[in-house]
């Protein structure tokens, strides 16, 4: 059964027209697969998928995705990120360059929404990676995530009754109405870099923006890979985020605003 696959044309550019080919004839396409967005199974003969490239500097990593969570693209990642960090995609390796590939590679998702607290909306931005994070050069297996963040001043959230406490050096950047990347401070007290960057700017909506621009500040609540999930709607999401604080598992600062 043909696959109802979608090879984007920079997709195809990367890996060549025979690779594309064998993937669109259903010859590297496993039927089944975990979406690299939503981590949901997916399969390739019953519904439409897209193929998604992570390339480093010098391997990438070729994943798949629903096609209604993510188009058909290419996301440039560090090399570091894609041999070391971390590991969940599930999906095939591509061979750019002779004995240069690696087996998997997860990625940060990033949902916003509005955040209730104190009777008061929020922004918020709630960071969920798709697969476990280690610490660089780390060896076996486990998640620092949280320990990650903690280090860099997020603080523990055991429950989501007030604002976390900013955290400064850190700060969400908007521009034009849409949401461009989380931005640390640089080394040595250097400009900031983005800690995260959209691949493609992300809309917001209109109230999300108001928000963002009254209180000038975004809230950032992150937690390991399962315990919030794809929440559909917001009520779901403050659920997901009240079950995760309760169980040990979100961090929280309040980042300020770059840009409108």
């Amino acid at each position: 059964m043909p696959r109802m696959l979608d090879v984007s044309d920079e997709v195809r550019a990367e890996i060549g027209d025979e690779e594309a080919d064998r993937l669109l004839a259903g010859d590297n396409t496993p039927g089944s697969y975990d979406c690299t967005s939503c981590r949901t199974p997916g399969d390739s003969e019953r519904e439409r998928t897209s193929t998604v490239l992570f390339i480093g500097d010098e391997t990438a990593v070729l994943a798949f995705a629903h096609s209604t969570c993510l188009p058909s693209q290419v996301v440039q990642v560090t090399e570091e990120q894609l041999r070391g960090a971390v590991k969940s995609i599930s999906g095939d390796t591509v061979d750019l360059e002779p004995e240069k590939v690696v087996p998997e590679q997860a990625v940060l998702g990033v949902t916003s929404g509005l955040v209730l607290l104190a009777g008061e909306l929020h922004p918020a931005l709630v960071v969920e990676p798709t697969g476990p994070i280690v610490r660089p050069g780390a060896t076996g297996a486990g998640d620092d995530f949280l320990p990650l963040l903690i280090e860099q001043g997020f603080m523990p959230l055991p429950e989501l009754t007030g604002v976390p406490p900013v955290l400064h050096g850190w700060s969400v950047l908007l521009a034009m109405g849409r949401l461009h990347a989380v931005l640390q401070p640089g080394a040595a007290g250097g400009q900031p870099v983005a800690w995260w960057q959209a691949h493609q700017p992300l809309q917001v909506t209109e109230s999300w923006r108001a928000a963002a621009n009254k209180h000038q500040q975004v809230l950032m609540f992150a937690a390991p890979v399962g315990s919030i999930g794809r929440q559909p709607r917001e009520d779901l999401l403050r659920g997901a985020l009240d079950k995760a604080a309760a169980n040990g598992k979100l961090v929280a600062a309040a980042l300020p605003l770059a840009g409108t």
